[in-house]
């Protein structure tokens, strides 16, 4: 089951479990940043849309290398 070969199975395990979290931490920053920018105005819903769609493709990405990264430490990958 922890086999070196089913690193990439866990790698995606883990980064589908942590996209949504960080997902949603990315987003709710990046609203305030632009509230911020915008001087306390809540960002209308097309705003709020293209940042969450911003926001899932950047936490895609760092789950998924993360996971690898991890995957790799843990199982035990260059020892």
């Amino acid at each position: 089951m922890f086999a070196l070969e089913s690193r990439w199975l866990w790698s995606v395990a883990l980064a589908v479990v942590l996209f949504f979290p960080v997902r949603q931490l990315i987003w709710v920053l990046a609203v305030r940043r632009e509230q911020r920018q915008t001087g306390g105005q809540v960002p209308d819903e097309n705003v709020r849309r293209h940042l969450k769609g911003r926001a899932g493709v950047t936490s895609a990405l760092l789950c998924l290398i993360f996971a690898a990264v991890y995957g790799g430490i843990i199982l035990g990958v260059g020892r």
